[in-house]
């Protein structure tokens, strides 16, 4: 399934929408994720920093964990077929982000669930949208198959 334009409009309004609910005290860098499945579902997720930085959670990462916790994996889903990232400092819509290396594993394996190659789309300020394939962020990605 690829998404339309009018689902890439929503999916991109709601990781906006996530964006305003993040706590980034230390940094004042916020992000907000959006996940698209199959079966239309949209699950967002917010950064919540801590003090102890390594304890910190990305966007993706929580809205990856809440599609698990409230709705099972995402091949239970109809699987995941896109993510929306939009991000920056705090109050600034400024050039498109990607997912951090470790959001890019945490996507690739809950889109392994559903055999899925999501569109990853970088939102940016002024409409600036940059579209591109999971597996071109993440090549020859580690998944399960290495661990048998």
């Amino acid at each position: 399934m690829m998404p339309d334009d009018a689902n890439r409009t929503a999916l991109i309004a709601a990781a906006r929408a996530a964006r305003e609910t993040a706590y980034a005290p230390y940094s004042h860098f916020t992000v907000g994720a959006a996940l698209l499945f199959g079966d239309g579902s949209v699950v967002t997720g917010c950064n919540v920093e801590n003090a102890s930085y390594g304890l910190s959670l990305c966007a993706e990462t929580v809205a990856s964990a809440t599609a698990t916790a409230n709705g099972g994996h995402a091949g239970q889903r109809g699987g995941l077929v896109a993510v929306a990232v939009a991000g920056g400092p705090e109050g600034i819509d400024g050039d498109p982000i990607t997912p951090c290396g470790r959001c890019r594993q945490v996507l690739y394996e809950q889109a392994a669930l559903g055999g899925t190659d999501p569109l990853v789309l970088s939102a940016g300020g002024d409409g600036v949208v940059v579209e591109e394939r999971l597996s071109f962020l993440l090549p020859r990605a580690f998944g399960p198959a290495y661990l048998g």
